[in-house]
């Protein structure tokens, strides 16, 4: 029986693209995290080749187990020699390899996808922009999070089976619809005034239950319980403050967009090379800072990618207030300088021109390498959701390069040459 490789088109970009990737580094990077002992282990490869697919054709870690059964060319990238009728993996499993080899693993992951573009990756002028990484969070009202809190606390009262002296259901539910008409101006007093209830009984529940848990149950909700005092605390007009329970480190980025004005999330930076447009860094903040304080962190991961120190990053006018960062000179638009040159004047624009190509990156980087929201969870999944969607990026970028490459080779051929063997052709 012919095999999956015998099978598949030696001309499918996919393939090309498995048979250049170095998949016996990754297997020695991360072989430090298995044990010989115990039931094996899946492959390194597949399960390299899995986070790779995910990121690279927008699937969920569900959807991409259930479509690599499905796809002879998918099975051929990740190493099978057979064609396969299983499940490669549980999808959780994808979730406990991405948290095994954390940030570290997936650096490297992109340290390769930029290295196999060779010289195209080393440039000495990089484009910088940053953009927000939105987290799968709801539009965060504080009328919602307490909500949330009352909700939590029934939960832990069950489980722990602790008497509440009163649940206020029904008071919660007629609290919580009377926030549907709060802009009508004869419904508002009613509406803040089931904001405020709705405050009252969180607290009245958290402190009960603070009351009559264990000392052992207690000191396991010791942060969930200094978390809820923040939400309850906190005001309008605070800074550093809780938009979501389960994520609690986001924070709102206010970008100005007519249709969005806030968006809540991180903070991720991202640099490509000037001419060909490979990633070279993809860093996620952990903190709002300021855009040109966000620079080192990102020349310095595009250092330790390439092995070359960029010697020009071109940003827009939101990085003002650096002129060079760690020997890097930093190009933001502006006016001439006095006595410059026409050539000099004309060689700015046309860098400045070419800066607006980061843009549409970044948006198929949302739109089409999952950076639009991130599902994963913590800032450590901020982190690295965007450095695998950079690394898709750049080998989705790799395959279109050899398929226009192969397009233009039979396009010089003549036509009774255009099936002519692979072996003959490369």
């Amino acid at each position: 029986m012919p095999t999956l490789n015998e099978q598949c088109d030696p001309r499918h970009p996919l393939r090309k693209l498995g048979e250049r990737i170095p998949w016996r580094d990754f297997e020695e990077a991360f072989g430090e995290y298995y044990s010989e002992e115990g039931r094996p282990a899946k492959p390194v490869r597949l399960m390299v080749g899995l986070l790779l697919l995910k990121q690279m054709y927008d699937q969920s870690d569900e959807d991409v187990v259930e479509r690599w059964v499905e796809n002879p060319y998918w099975q051929q990238f990740c190493g099978m020699s057979d064609f396969q009728w299983r499940l490669p993996c549980d999808p959780s499993d994808l979730v406990y390899f991405r948290q095994r080899i954390g940030e570290q693993g997936v650096t490297l992951i992109l340290a390769v996808s930029a290295q196999m573009h060779g010289e195209r990756a080393k440039e000495s002028e990089v484009v910088v922009d940053s953009t927000v990484q939105e987290k799968n969070v709801t539009y965060p009202l504080d009328t919602k999070q307490y909500r949330k809190i009352i909700i939590r606390c029934w939960k832990l009262a069950d489980k722990n089976a602790v008497p509440l002296r009163r649940r206020y259901r029904k008071e919660v539910r007629a609290c919580v619809m009377a926030q549907r008409l709060r802009k009508d101006p004869r419904k508002r007093k009613a509406a803040r005034r089931g904001h405020r209830r709705l405050r009252t009984i969180a607290g009245a529940l958290m402190r009960e239950l603070e009351r009559k848990l264990p000392a052992v149950i207690r000191e396991e909700q010791k942060d969930n319980f200094t978390l809820y005092r923040r939400v309850l605390a906190q005001k309008p007009q605070d800074t550093e403050k809780i938009y979501s329970l389960h994520e609690p480190q986001i924070y709102c980025v206010a970008k100005g967009k007519e249709h969005k004005k806030y968006e809540f999330g991180t903070k991720a930076s991202v640099a490509m090379t000037k001419t060909h447009g490979v990633i070279v860094a993809a860093v996620a903040h952990e903190k709002n800072l300021y855009d040109a304080h966000t620079l080192p962190e990102v020349l310095d991961q595009a250092e330790a990618i390439t092995d070359t120190r960029a010697a020009r990053a071109i940003v827009d006018r939101g990085y003002r207030g650096r002129k060079f960062v760690d020997g890097t000179e930093i190009l933001v638009p502006g006016r001439a300088l006095r006595g410059q040159s026409r050539a000099k004047s004309a060689a700015m624009r046309k860098r400045f021109r070419r800066r607006a190509a980061i843009e549409p990156v970044i948006s198929h980087l949302k739109h089409d390498f999952r950076l639009m929201r991130c599902f994963l969870k913590g800032f450590r999944g901020d982190q690295l959701n965007l450095m695998l969607a950079a690394a898709a990026w750049n080998f989705r970028k790799w395959m279109r390069l050899f398929t226009l490459f192969w397009l233009r080779l039979l396009c010089s051929l003549p036509t009774q040459n255009f099936y002519l063997p692979l072996q003959r052709i490369t």
